[in-house]
């Protein structure tokens, strides 16, 4: 079956890799702001942000893939996402280098992700797109946090917003 239905994605770097989210979970991007850290919680846990209010959990990709420290710069954002926490929809932050671009794809131009080679484990990534001689990996946001650490993070937010 031939699915041309197309699709927006967000673009991303962490290191030398480009990864790209479908626009549809993508709230908005910031930039890089203070982050209260909140003892207890896993590396990859940055802490929460104050946006516009609300308390918002936000996670390092870079330590949740495993990839190494570098410090923050002026091009480094937040991507504030929706995902969804034992049925309800939660916002969450990603801290990425930089956000590239907007660009849209067909859903029959996305390839299964390959079984090895890549530097973060197969099943957070969605598939692989391809822009011009560049393979780009589309995370599937919900599956690179198990439910324990959405969780944490849930509760994260409700913590924070009961100080």
């Amino acid at each position: 079956m031939n699915d041309n239905t197309i699709l927006q994605y967000l673009t991303f770097g962490l290191g030398d890799e480009v990864f790209a989210l479908e626009t549809g979970c993508v709230r908005e991007v910031i930039e890089l702001v203070p982050v209260t850290r909140i003892p207890k919680t896993p590396p990859f846990m940055r802490g929460v942000i104050n946006l516009r209010g609300h308390a918002v959990p936000v996670v390092d990709l870079r330590i949740k893939f495993d990839l190494p420290q570098v410090e923050d710069t002026v091009n480094t954002c937040i991507i504030i996402v929706d995902v969804e926490i034992e049925g309800e929809k939660c916002h969450m932050g990603a801290i990425v280098d930089s956000v590239l671009e907007v660009f849209e794809m067909a859903n029959d131009q996305i390839t299964p992700p390959p079984r090895m080679g890549t530097a973060i484990r197969p099943d957070f990534i969605r598939g692989m797109g391809k822009q011009g001689d560049e393979f780009i990996m589309i995370l599937d946001i919900g599956k690179v946090f198990s439910p324990e650490e959405l969780s944490l993070l849930s509760n994260a937010e409700t913590d924070d917003a009961d100080a």
